[in-house]
């Protein structure tokens, strides 16, 4: 039996081979400009009421399990100066509630949170998305940035060592927004006063009496700095060498409220000279930068919140609302 004979064209081949590489790449999406299939281009005031509800929503669980007495407390080790580093019960459930109001409203958000927790928490300690616009409904404007650049730090839980000693007016819950690593929403929420204070980079405050105006410092006095109670280091030795021996140092809990300090104007600058992990700063470095003020490394230095694998500042921490340059200036080498 005879086969018939075919004729092939080679032209024809290589039509029908780049169509077929042509298909191929085009569904599995290389032939689509998508960043991700999870990128989304979000609202930041949208964002900012979500940040404001979970910090909000955090502190209630802080709160409560404080009244109850029942902290439930482990170590998670010895920190670097060899201070006990703690976790409670209140640690645990305000980062299960402030990361999944988060990922409520905002599925494709990517979060660093202080805790970590394998387990679920139920759906009715969340609530449903936030759609409102309160508290920002001040804005008229908004912005609208890519998931793909935005990254929220969250510490459910800062001063937990004062936490567990009732020392409660340096606690707070935190969130902060970086967008391509620059802090720009922070927000600060102290569940036993009630209070929240926010700042949006840019655009403004919770509260105006918080834009402080900016000044110059009188050298001829020396200026008052607050430092950590439980993570000093030498940081005590530091400020009195850089700014005499009658500069006030004040003591305290939680780099939050150190933040707070600074911003309302109740001590001229918050320095840190060992090292700190990010969600404790952040959300009080946006704060800063939205009444016009400053926080970088002690050298000077911009402190980068856009990898969220690198949690560790170990460059120190100096933040100040006034004559920042000055600061670096009279500090360099000292915390070396």
């Amino acid at each position: 039996m005879n086969l018939p004979f075919i004729r092939i064209n080679p032209l024809g081949i290589f039509v029908l081979c780049a169509l077929a590489v042509f298909l191929i790449y085009f569904y599995i999406g290389g032939g689509n400009d998508k960043k991700s299939s999870h990128t989304e281009v979000i609202s930041l005031k949208h964002l900012l009421a979500v940040c404001v509800n979970a910090a909000e929503l955090g502190g209630i669980k802080v709160r409560d399990v404080r009244l109850s007495s029942n902290l439930k407390q482990i170590s998670k080790g010895k920190t670097k100066e060899g201070a006990n580093d703690p976790m409670t019960y209140g640690d645990l459930l305000s980062h299960r509630t402030m990361l999944y109001t988060l990922k409520k409203s905002f599925p494709n958000i990517k979060v660093v949170s202080e805790e970590h927790d394998e387990n679920e928490i139920a759906p009715h300690d969340i609530g449903p998305p936030v759609s409102s616009w309160i508290p920002v409904d001040k804005f008229t404007e908004d912005v609208f940035i890519s998931t793909d650049d935005i990254l929220v730090w969250i510490d459910p839980l800062d001063a937990t060592q004062e936490y567990t000693e009732n020392l409660l007016e340096y606690v707070t819950t935190l969130v902060c927004v970086a967008i391509k690593g620059r802090p720009t929403l922070g927000i600060i929420h102290q569940p036993f006063e009630n209070k929240t204070v926010w700042g949006w980079v840019g655009k403004g405050v919770s509260d105006p009496a918080l834009n402080l105006e900016l000044k110059k410092h009188d050298w001829n006095q020396s200026p008052t700095i607050i430092v950590s109670r439980s993570h000093a280091g030498k940081v005590k030795e530091v400020a009195r060498a850089a700014f005499g021996a009658e500069t006030q140092v004040v003591s305290a809990g939680g780099a939050g409220y150190k933040a707070l300090q600074v911003v309302q104007g109740k001590a001229d600058a918050y320095i840190h000279v060992t090292l700190i992990k990010k969600w404790d700063i952040c959300a009080g470095n946006a704060l800063l930068h939205a009444v016009g003020g400053k926080m970088t490394a002690m050298d000077g230095s911009y402190i980068d919140y856009g990898n969220p694998h690198e949690p560790k500042n170990e460059k120190g921490l100096l933040a100040t609302v006034f004559d920042h340059a000055t600061f670096v200036q009279k500090l360099a080498g000292l915390a070396s």
